[in-house]
């Protein structure tokens, strides 16, 4: 038992520790708000000092010079959310004098929750919010939760590996998945997480086969079926990662799998359903929910925040099971603060350091606007929007001699897919002198068209499309890009008088017809398409 001195000697210590991280947090909230905006992440957030781009191409500040068509991958924050952002900023600094900067912090990350939770319709009873820097962060909080929920042994099943981020073949083993953390730890890419990687195996699904043809529904459901037995019959707990969806917009397994495996193995198969796109419906959301799936989802794609925003929604049902005080793996500590928890998690949430991460933060604010600005649109227009420029999208496409479209999953019709039942991400491969351009090439092209390299042709609009994916395993793979609808695109588009609202949807695709005409005047440049080696993305 500690003396009466020494213990005042512990409470004093921990208060100027409390102190001097409140006045670090303050300054750290007064820098340049692009500069928060880029920062609390991994190296993908890096800002160029030479281009201003991120290595996704897309700036911290709202661009207007520039067409986007890019919500696959990654997307400027838009004037409206970058407002939001300041506005946040500033009601928080008012808050902070009030009640100190950690607990206002604190406060405003939960009223996120609520928001989030209302936008999506989910009761809170129904659905818990686990925030993090990016998608790829949020996985690795899955790991952490399924190991909590069924044991520390555990074999990761992913679904649509080549189909998910890159870093996903490191966070499915507990792994680092970059050089830095978002919390500014210096750590090896590749190398187990301390006390989160022991025990932990994976196993990868591709969607697609070596020659790069897609996998029809059977044959993918009895191989994600077989995997999972395999593991338990082998003594194994799974974590199964299924894809709703895709970078192409696929989904995989089918419901139909889905049902047949948590029938069969209830109590050893925790499913986390990588829903990072958020091309699905509330409905589908909420079923997933109720089913007892963990959904990893991003404000950054399909809704156009600022890149990276990730969270996990975890079923209300296992609050009691996860919020228990129990170690927490050493390593993990670097990757999650106290406020990413919920604060009805209070013994959980205990086990992690007090940071404030302001720029996750001040992207999520972003994001819940674009998120809050797509559901405030009727549903009527909601669906009419995405379904006519779809169509007029694939028109466009269809007419071009170059683009050779990737066919479009065919899915059951369900009530629950709301309007996003209707295709948003449209993939294609490049053709030139009667081949498909390789992964590399494409690469290239896709750069020309974003303007990294430089000054266009006065005759190529500069736009940003979805990065390239490689099609198959071979040495040089062929690749598709992708053209993207977003709830910025509907929310943009939307007005109460139906003649302007026909016209900006028709400007919209006008503006898409703009960038498939780019890439074709690009193609008939030969240096256009010399190719270069950038890194990979999601």
């Amino acid at each position: 038992m500690l003396h009466g001195s020494v213990r005042l000697q512990v409470v004093e210590k921990a208060g100027a520790a409390a102190r001097s991280r409140s006045t670090s947090a303050m300054a750290e909230l007064f820098v340049p708000l692009e500069r928060l905006l880029a920062a609390g992440g991994d190296s993908r957030l890096t800002v160029s000092a030479a281009s201003g781009l991120n290595e996704y191409g897309c700036q911290p500040t709202p661009c207007t010079d520039r067409l986007s068509f890019s919500s696959s991958t990654a997307t400027s924050i838009s004037e409206r959310a970058y407002d939001r952002a300041q506005a946040a900023r500033e009601d928080l600094m008012r808050s902070a004098i009030d009640i100190g900067i950690e607990a206002a912090f604190d406060e405003r990350v939960e009223e996120m929750r609520d928001e989030l939770r209302t936008h999506f319709g989910l009761p809170p009873a129904l659905a818990d919010v686990v925030f993090s820097p990016s998608g790829t962060d949020s996985q690795l909080q899955a790991l952490f939760l399924a190991r909590k929920l069924l044991g520390p042994e555990l074999v990761t099943v992913v679904v649509a590996a080549d189909q998910t981020g890159s870093g996903t073949v490191n966070t499915a083993r507990g792994c680092h998945f970059s050089a830095a953390t978002a919390n500014g730890g210096q750590v090896q890419k590749g190398e187990p997480i301390a006390g989160l990687a022991q025990a932990v195996t994976s196993v990868a699904l591709p969607l697609f086969d070596e020659a790069g043809e897609a996998r029809c529904h059977t044959a993918s459901d009895l191989k994600v079926f077989d995997t999972v037995e395999r593991a338990v019959s082998g003594g194994g707990r799974v974590l199964l990662q299924v894809m709703d969806s895709s970078k192409f917009g696929w989904r995989a397994p089918s419901d139909a799998c889905l049902d047949a495996i948590t029938a069969r193995w209830p109590a050893d198969v925790q499913i986390v359903v990588d829903a990072c796109q958020m091309r699905l419906g509330r409905g589908r959301l909420k079923r997933y929910l109720q089913r007892g799936f963990m959904v990893i989802i991003t404000g950054s794609k399909f809704f156009t925040g600022p890149p990276f925003s990730g969270a996990v929604l975890v079923p209300g049902s296992f609050a009691r099971r996860l919020d228990e005080a129990s170690a927490v793996p050493p390593g993990f500590l670097e990757y999650s603060n106290c406020s990413d928890w919920p604060q009805n998690w209070s013994s959980l949430r205990s086990c992690f350091p007090v940071r404030t991460n302001f720029g996750q933060w001040l992207r999520w604010e972003a994001a819940i606007e674009e998120i809050g600005a797509y559901y405030r649109v009727p549903d009527s227009f909601r669906k009419i929007a995405l379904t006519t420029f779809g169509e007029a999208l694939e028109r466009l496409i269809a007419a071009s001699g170059s683009l050779v479209p990737l066919p479009w999953q065919d899915r059951p019709k369900d009530a629950a897919d709301e309007e996003l039942a209707q295709r948003t991400i449209f993939s294609f491969m490049i053709r030139r002198g009667g081949r498909v351009l390789p992964l590399s090439e494409c690469r290239k092209l896709y750069r020309e068209l974003a303007g990294h390299a430089g000054e266009l042709d006065s005759t190529v609009q500069a736009c940003l499309i979805g990065q390239p994916v490689a099609l198959g395993c071979d040495p040089s793979p062929p690749a598709a890009v992708r053209i993207s609808a977003s709830a910025r695109l509907v929310s943009e588009a939307w007005s109460p008088n139906a003649d302007v609202a026909h016209r900006n949807l028709q400007r919209a695709i006008g503006d898409a017809g703009t960038a498939i005409a780019g890439l074709e005047a690009l193609l008939a440049d030969p240096l256009a398409i010399k190719p270069v080696e950038v890194s990979h993305g999601s």
